[in-house]
């Protein structure tokens, strides 16, 4: 068996782990380092197919990336395997028979059987020498010293370096051969030295780096999470924002198959109306033949025959009508036939359609309790319209025109909004807001709204979230509020627009706001995404159900209102009413809204008017 010292000699280390070879495979350059030892080094640059050699640097192609795939060193490997199956023995003993070892020392690089270690142990001069056991070397639990004895003279330590060489060397080596030759030595222990500052330098700088690399690694995963709860809050804003256009298409179909039914029970009545006359025509004529025949029973004279006579003639002159004109009916049914549905679908709107082919007239037309004193209207809870009056009450209209309840007789109400959950907000004619619960008690809930001489007058909203949107006309702003009240959580200036009355659409939250003389479409952060306009008209806009938009134009000096129903760009789909002729009030104040089931409310500040297909 040979010594460790012989095994060092005989090249059986790898340069890279300086233990044993294991799985030793050779590069194109004739080099061997252990598979392991290859991996690694291939794993400093993953993207690389070639290896570079640490010995002499020249590139071996890897195939398809797999260090395994590279040539087996076999007699190397073999020679590792015959090694590591002998045991090793004393080189101390001058005996043939050498005795196993069981230590060895790293200073005289020596194995060491029992008694020799015993006799190394007792001599004072090598007491401060380094030994350890045999088999914790084999293990590799422990590294042999990189330096031994001289080659050339055995009895020489390799003190010596020689950078050229990059080998350790003894003195006299150095004296007789590497300095006569042009080569820098230094002490070995001045190199071993550098070497070890230098690893520790750069153990120093790869614990940073990985300190750093930790660092990325936790900011990567910091913003995996945040990316990871982004994405969790888009499909949760998807979902929401699914079941709130399915809500609304649900709604829409609802509001036109009302109509619908609106419209069959308009045709029913007419064709029940014809068919009632008809039948009381057929019962007339058969009272006045049977009148008639009632002659044929005895000879008719004097009275009785005069009498016969003018029933024969009225009779006579009863059927001598125009038949019943059977168009009638048909008309019913061509204009039944021409009303169509006409589903449409534009960029970023969300419509099922619309039916088309029949009128919308007044269907109500209702003095308001005060006069001059409407000052807003909404939807309200349970299918109703509200009617807020500045002078004090809330009136609750059906979609009929029914007067249902009035409710806060004694708030001056200058506007009005419902949260939710049927909670109410009153903006009274002070600029003071006020919630009240369903039963319309007040709660005690504090809004900081702006006063009535700083901000003056302006709408009322409650967004899709449930906040609460108030208006003000002199800074040309819009604060928000929470049903908890106190301050506004922020503010919205109106791009130079006066919040007059607003709306908000419910799948997107922007806002639509009445200015003087024009509708204007507004992001979340105020700016003015579209306008729409006409030429001596005032406009009354209003958001329905299915986020379409419906705005009453007003000629105030002839008192006529149409109103046309637009998308949430603003684009025209079509005319519901054209120059209705309301009766003119004093102030030129005017709301419009959308009942839960399809009919349009309009109310001056005297009266409430209330469209429907009839």
């Amino acid at each position: 068996m040979a010594t460790f010292h012989q095994i060092s000699s005989q090249n059986l280390e790898c340069p890279i782990c300086l233990t044993l070879f294991n799985q030793p495979k050779s590069l194109t350059c004739s080099h061997t380092f252990c598979k392991g030892c290859l991996e690694r080094v291939s794993q400093t640059h993953p993207s690389q197919q070639t290896i570079t050699c640490p010995v002499c640097r020249k590139g071996t192609l890897v195939p398809s990336g797999d260090v395994n795939k590279l040539q087996t060193n076999v007699p190397l490997s073999s020679l590792v395997d015959e090694v590591k199956t002998k045991n090793p023995t004393c080189t101390v003993c001058q005996t043939d028979e050498k005795p196993p070892a069981v230590s060895y020392c790293q200073d005289c690089a020596k194995n060491m059987c029992k008694s020799c270690e015993r006799v190394h142990s007792a001599w004072q001069p090598l007491s401060n020498h380094e030994v350890v056991p045999v088999s914790e070397v084999l293990s590799g639990k422990v590294l042999l010293r990189r330096r031994r004895k001289c080659k050339t003279h055995p009895s020489a330590d390799e003190d010596c370096f020689c950078t050229h060489c990059r080998e350790n060397i003894c003195s006299t080596c150095g004296m007789l051969e590497h300095i006569q030759a042009g080569h820098q030595l230094e002490k070995a222990a001045v190199h071993e030295e550098n070497v070890m500052k230098n690893i520790q330098e750069l153990q120093e700088w790869a614990k940073s780096k990985k300190t750093t690399i930790g660092n990325h690694i936790d900011c990567i995963e910091t913003q995996r999470n945040e990316i990871s709860t982004m994405l969790r809050k888009l499909n949760d804003d998807i979902d929401k924002t699914y079941k709130e256009y399915i809500q609304l298409l649900s709604d829409r179909k609802e509001a036109l198959k009302c109509q619908v039914q609106r419209l069959s029970e308009k045709f029913e009545k007419e064709l029940q109306t014809m068919k009632e006359e008809s039948r009381q025509t057929v019962s007339h004529v058969n009272a006045m033949e049977e009148l008639v025949t009632n002659g044929m029973k005895v000879p008719l004279e004097k009275d009785a025959l005069f009498v016969h006579d003018t029933l024969c003639e009225n009779l006579k002159s009863f059927l001598g009508r125009d038949d019943p004109d059977n168009q009638s009916p048909k008309t019913v049914t061509e204009r039944a036939k021409k009303i169509s549905f006409r589903s449409y679908v534009k960029v970023n709107e969300l419509c099922l359609g619309e039916l088309e082919g029949y009128t919308w007239n007044v269907k109500a037309d209702v003095d308001l309790p005060r006069k001059d004193s409407m000052d807003c209207i909404t939807r309200a809870p349970d299918s109703k319209m509200a009617v807020g009056s500045w002078q004090g009450g809330m009136h609750l209209y059906s979609s009929d025109g029914e007067l249902q309840q009035t409710v806060l007789k004694d708030v001056n109400v200058r506007r009005i909004g419902f949260l939710a959950d049927g909670r109410s907000i009153v903006l009274n004619t002070n600029n003071k807001m006020s919630l009240y619960t369903p039963q319309k008690k007040k709660l005690d809930v504090t809004f900081e709204t702006m006063s009535l001489d700083d901000g003056g007058y302006g709408g009322l909203i409650v967004g899709r979230d449930d906040n609460i949107y108030v208006g003000y006309k002199k800074p040309q702003k819009i604060e928000v509020f929470t049903p908890q009240g106190g301050k506004a959580i922020r503010g919205i200036l109106c791009d130079g627009y006066t919040p007059w009355q607003l709306f908000s659409f419910h799948t997107t939250g922007k806002l639509i706001l009445k200015d003087v003389s024009a509708v204007v479409c507004l992001d979340g952060d105020g700016k003015k995404e579209n306008v729409l306009k006409k030429e001596g008209m005032y406009p009354f806009p209003a958001v329905c159900r299915d986020d379409s938009v419906i705005v009453a134009w007003v000629n105030h000096e002839e008192g006529l209102v149409s109103v046309d129903r637009y998308t949430r760009d603003l684009e025209q789909v079509h005319n519901i009413v054209t120059d209705f002729q309301i009766q003119k009030p004093e102030r030129n104040w005017y709301h419009l809204r959308e009942f839960e089931s399809g009919e349009i409310a309009f109310c001056t500040p005297d009266r409430l008017y209330i469209f429907g297909a009839i």
